[in-house]
C-alpha cells in the first residue's frame, strides 16, 4: 500500500521582504497530509492561515524547507510545470466562489478542464462536469447564469468546479464566510459528506464550531503550528451538530 502523503510540507517557512523588513509568515512548518484526511486549519487573524494554503496550493513559494505534492519536490520546478501540477492535483474553494457570471453554470465547471495537459476530449468533460454538478446536486442549474443563484448554490458550483478535475486534494478558503448560518451549515454537510467518498480536505477557517467537524485539527499562532489534533467525525455526526446548532 502506498502511505506517500498527498501533501508534505518540512521545515517550511515563508519570508516576505518589503524595504528593510521582514515579515516571518511561517516558520518551521512540518505537515503531511494523506489521502481521505480531512484538515482544518485555524487560528486567529494574520496567523498565517492564507499564506499556508496560498504554499499548499502552489500559488505562493516556500523561502526555506521543502513541499511536496504526490511526492513531487516543488523547489525546483518552473512556473508552467507548477501551473500543471496545480491544475493536475488540487481544486481550489473560495469563500468568494470566484465564478463567471457571463457564463452559465455548466461552463463555469468546465472552464479549467480546458486548460488541462494532456487536453480532455469534449465526452470526457462532459462526463466530468455533470458527474459533479450531480455530486453537489445542482445539476438542475446547469443552464443558468452565478448571479441567478443564492449565495449557497454558488458556492455548491464552486464545489463542483474544483471536484470536476478529479483532484488530489481540495484546498478550501473559509467556505462559509459569505454565507449566512443555514447554507453555511448545508454546504459544511456537504463537505463532510464529499470526505466520507474519500475526498481528501484541507480547510481554512475562522469558525470554531465548522473546524471542530474535520478529522484533524492545525492550529497556527504567528505563523507556527501550536498542535494537531485528530477526531473521528461521520458526515451523520457532522449534520446532528449542524442540526443541534440551528
Amino acid at each position: 500500500m502506498d502511505n506517500t502523503p498527498v501533501i508534505e510540507l518540512t521545515n517550511v517557512s515563508k519570508i516576505y521582504f518589503s524595504d528593510d523588513v521582514e515579515t516571518h509568515a511561517l516558520s518551521d512548518i512540518n505537515l503531511q497530509i494523506h489521502k481521505g484526511d480531512y484538515i482544518a486549519i485555524s487560528g486567529p487573524s494574520g496567523c498565517g492561515k492564507s499564506t499556508l494554503l496560498s504554499v499548499m496550493g502552489l500559488l505562493d513559494d516556500v523561502t526555506n524547507g521543502s513541499y511536496k505534492i504526490e511526492g513531487v519536490d516543488t523547489s525546483s520546478l518552473n512556473m508552467d510545470t507548477l501551473a500543471e501540477l496545480r491544475n493536475l492535483h488540487i481544486g481550489f474553494i473560495f469563500q468568494s466562489f470566484n465564478l463567471i457570471d457571463e457564463l452559465s453554470v455548466y461552463d463555469n465547471v468546465a472552464l479549467p478542464l480546458l486548460y488541462r495537459e494532456p487536453a480532455l476530449s469534449k465526452t470526457d468533460i462532459d462526463t466530468r462536469v455533470n458527474t459533479a454538478l450531480k455530486q453537489v446536486e445542482i445539476d438542475h442549474r446547469a443552464k443558468h447564469k452565478p448571479n441567478q443563484l443564492s449565495g449557497g448554490q454558488q458556492q455548491r458550483v464552486a464545489i463542483a468546479r474544483a471536484l470536476a478535475g478529479s483532484p488530489s486534494i481540495l484546498l478550501v478558503d473559509e467556505p462559509t464566510g459569505n454565507l449566512d448560518s443555514k447554507n453555511g451549515d448545508a454546504v459544511m454537510a456537504l463537505l463532510a459528506e464529499l470526505n466520507e467518498q474519500g475526498t481528501t480536505i484541507c480547510m481554512v477557517t475562522h469558525d470554531p464550531r465548522y473546524a471542530g467537524y474535520a478529522k484533524k485539527q492545525v492550529k497556527l499562532l504567528d505563523g507556527k503550528v501550536l498542535n494537531t489534533g485528530n477526531q473521528t467525525v461521520s458526515a451523520i455526526d457532522v449534520e446532528t451538530q449542524l442540526e443541534a446548532h440551528a
